[in-house]
């Protein structure tokens, strides 16, 4: 009497789910003490910018002849500067200011230098050649000395300060591109995509750039921090933003003269600059930790 051998249903799903890219960084995400402080810490700086005139009754350009240089108190919680504009206020406010210019910044730099870097490792040859010898030359020189030229030739505003920042950190994007570029562009989805005719702008945008996401964004946020205290170096230099503007780098500038007689004019924007590029750091690192698993394969 012949045995009936039981077979494996064809139709049984697997027990566990792939999960996503993004879905798998998250979860590493969480697991690190170290970025979750860095998010809620910049969390808290972004409510605290955004909540400004809730938070504040006073306006951060008035001025009050009769408040100038008051320590902190009750009153005035990080004390008044020489025109007895309260600090506070001031500090909420240029967050707003010095978190868009992180943000534009890095904008302008990811779309020049990933666009570059993403041509260059793509067509190689005479392109790729241009593009990263161009980018070598610009590497060649400090970032804030570009950024000065580029001020010097656009003139002195924070909207120039901005695209000054943006040109001079386009040159890490094209690398980090390019070399992203050249990891997958041989992969065999790619391969297959160009044999079916994709064109080259269908295969960049639609294959690879999903595909190198990752990284750069784990660049594109640790290059928040960089602008941020970019556009408040050329603000103090007087090259970024104008009185009576409450931007933190303008902070430190106008409270420079006072520091042995009213220290909390350049105290407390200082913290602010500190606070707010310490927890983009931590958020960066620990992306780049969560992500590297899955980038690395």
């Amino acid at each position: 009497m012949s045995e009936r051998v039981a077979l494996p249903s064809s139709n049984k799903k697997p027990a566990r789910q792939s999960r996503s890219l993004w879905g798998d960084a998250f979860r590493r995400l969480r697991r690190n003490p170290g970025s979750m402080l860095g998010l809620v810490l910049l969390l808290i700086v972004v409510a605290l910018s955004l909540l400004a005139p809730v938070l504040t009754p006073y306006d951060p350009v008035e001025i009050v002849a009769g408040d100038r240089l008051q320590p902190p108190s009750a009153e005035h919680w990080f004390g008044t500067d020489s025109f007895g504009r309260d600090i506070y206020t001031r500090v909420l406010y240029g967050g707003q200011i010095s978190l868009r210019v992180g943000i534009i910044a890095v904008g302008i730099a990811a779309l020049l230098g990933v666009t570059s870097g993403m041509l260059a490792g793509y067509f190689g040859g005479w392109t790729d050649s241009v593009i990263m010898r161009t980018a070598d030359i610009t590497l060649a020189f400090p970032g804030i000395l570009l950024a000065l030229v580029v001020i010097a030739v656009l003139g002195p505003s924070l909207f120039n300060a901005m695209i000054a920042v943006g040109i001079a950190a386009a040159p890490t994007y094209a690398r980090v591109a390019r070399g992203m570029v050249l990891k997958v562009k041989n992969e065999p989805y790619i391969e297959s995509a160009i044999c079916v005719g994709a064109p080259a702008h269908s295969v960049l945008l639609r294959h690879i750039l999903p595909n190198i996401l990752g990284s750069l964004v784990v660049v594109a946020t640790l290059g928040v921090a960089g602008a941020i205290i970019a556009g408040a170096a050329l603000s103090f230099l007087g090259l970024g933003a104008k009185p009576p503007t409450p931007e933190w780098g303008l902070i430190l500038s106008e409270g420079r003269s006072y520091l042995r007689h009213a220290w909390w004019i350049t105290t407390f924007p200082g913290l602010a600059i500190m606070i707010t590029v310490l927890s983009i750091n931590l958020l960066g690192d620990g992306l780049r930790d969560a992500l590297e698993p899955r980038m690395t394969r």
